[in-house]
């Protein structure tokens, strides 16, 4: 399971590589701190995914900490990118695969 999950993150930074939506600057660190769902008022919805979404799974990963057991990130980013030009498909996908894991760990 925990390697599924792994497996996806891959996949979600793989797309947002080839989307050109991976940020080579780090966003300030009062940023991140935004307490907003999503850093709704900081990040865009692909920085969040960078800098706050895969970075913590991953330390979840690694650390054999307990998974969240409901995640809905599939919902936003189709909004998010709703009505855009880019091809989001694949990216969209991955992020089901991890709402479906971590919904049913």
């Amino acid at each position: 399971m925990r390697t599924d999950i792994a497996e996806a993150l891959i996949d979600v930074e793989a797309q947002l590589r080839q989307l050109g939506l991976w940020d080579k600057i780090v966003p300030p660190s009062t940023a991140l701190a935004s307490t907003e769902p999503f850093c709704v008022d900081t990040l865009t919805l692909p920085q969040w995914l960078q800098f706050i979404f895969l970075p913590t799974l991953y330390q979840m990963l690694e650390n054999g900490d307990t998974l969240p057991e409901r995640c809905a990130i599939a919902p936003m980013a189709e909004e998010f990118f709703r009505g855009g030009n880019l091809a989001t498909q694949q990216l969209l996908t991955a992020l089901k695969r991890i709402d479906s894991l971590l919904s049913t760990v």
